[in-house]
């Protein structure tokens, strides 16, 4: 039943198996590549029962695969086109003998079969991206972009991206826009999440160094200044104090060297800790609004609860559930307090005063911790700059100062 090159319609998403991509109302759906294959195989075997067995030749690849990770595949499919496990009004599950697309299913149309290729669209064409893949120290893939031309600038992963969605998200576009002002920006998709591989062993801080490491080699970029955001500021100043000879310049920006649980000095901070972190799990495991609502009110303080409904439904687009909450708990744990004060090129640090998200504290710690550091504080609450923030463009003013000296 499968028709080369075909772009088939049901309800409101459209499914390119040629190209692996799934769009709803003509917006792009991200969905890890195991599950786009998983997905595209059951379309185009719609009319019968797939055993579970062929399912696992189809995300396989060459390398061993597991029930679970074909789980989680299956999980992830269902979750791009709104179904469940108890909700299965697309991909059905047929007791001890597969699982059958079911949902009514036409062909929208047909496009010439092609070799697949990195995927660069024609709006990212115009801005000169594009989306390129690599592989880690463990052989995960890593998915990385170029963005602009120019002297280049390497921003770190952070919580929780997606390269070919981050360009049009509200929460992160101004930032594409002002950080390729005059220079090419590096950025990619840490492991678990967005374009890079979903099904990984391990969320420790040396896979995420690593994981930058195997970018900029890609890359090929031999010295270079660094941005990091968030807890990809933890990443940027491990990497920076294990590769001196490469990192020429150091942004650091809402960013701590301890994580929450680390940097607990009591018991009233250890339970707050956990407090915050329970909130996020409740929040992630079953979708509840109002936990969810809490959760992005740290990340954006100012916005309203229609932005932080967006905010989480954006991070819902990221990654599954099961990695949300690994990246959570691994987060808590990070410490670069010991290794920061090894870190020997220019930094700035740039923090807002009342960030509810990492207090102010960690900055000063992290001012303290690296020699050759600056830190500027900016009137605002939000922990990620929006774009009406008057924060931001002060931050884009600050940057830019501090990469041209």
């Amino acid at each position: 039943m499968a028709v080369s090159g075909a772009v088939y319609s049901f309800g409101q998403y459209e499914l390119d198996t040629d190209r692996r991509r799934l769009s709803h109302d003509g917006q792009p759906v991200p969905i890890e590549p195991q599950a786009a294959d998983l997905l595209c195989h059951l379309v185009e075997h719609r009319d019968r029962v797939v055993p579970e067995e062929e399912l696992l030749d189809t995300v396989r690849r060459g390398r061993t695969v597991s029930e679970a990770a074909l789980a989680a595949s299956l999980r992830s499919a269902r979750l791009a086109i709104g179904d469940s496990a108890t909700r299965q009004r697309c991909i059905r599950t047929v007791r001890e003998r597969g699982y059958q697309f079911v949902a009514q299913v036409t062909v929208a149309s047909t496009t010439p079969s092609a070799a697949p290729t990195a995927a660069v669209t024609a709006a990212a064409e115009a801005d000169h991206e594009v989306i390129r893949f690599c592989r880690s120290a463990d052989g995960t893939r890593i998915a990385y972009a170029t963005t602009g031309e120019g002297p280049p600038l390497v921003k770190t992963a952070n919580w929780l991206t997606h390269l070919d969605l981050d360009r049009t998200t509200p929460m992160w576009a101004h930032w594409f826009d002002g950080l390729t002002r005059g220079r090419q920006l590096i950025r990619y998709d840490e492991r678990g999440c967005g374009l890079s591989e979903w099904n990984v062993p391990s969320f420790a801080l040396d896979d995420l160094v690593d994981d930058l490491d195997s970018v900029v080699n890609a890359a090929g970029l031999d010295r270079f200044p660094l941005l990091g955001v968030s807890q990809g500021g933890a990443v940027a100043v491990a990497y920076a104090a294990r590769h001196p000879d490469r990192v020429s310049r150091l942004i650091l920006t809402a960013s701590y060297a301890r994580g929450r649980q680390i940097r607990a000095a009591d018991d009233a901070e250890r339970d707050a800790a956990q407090v915050d972190l329970n909130i996020a799990r409740a929040g992630w495991r079953s979708q509840d609004s109002s936990f969810l609502r809490f959760f992005a009110s740290q990340f954006l303080a100012d916005a309203t609860p229609a932005e932080w409904d967006a905010f989480a439904a954006y991070q819902r687009q990221t990654t599954s559930p099961a990695n949300g909450l690994r990246f959570l708990e691994e987060f808590t744990r990070i410490d670069v307090s010991g290794i920061a004060h090894q870190v020997t090129c220019p930094t700035l640090i740039i923090h807002s005063r009342d960030d509810a998200r990492v207090p102010v504290a960690q900055a000063l710690e992290l001012a303290t911790l690296i020699p050759d550091s600056r830190l500027i504080l900016l009137e605002s609450r939000n922990h990620l700059f929006t774009a009406d923030d008057p924060a931001w463009p002060t931050f884009l003013t600050h940057l830019d100062t501090f990469l041209s000296e």
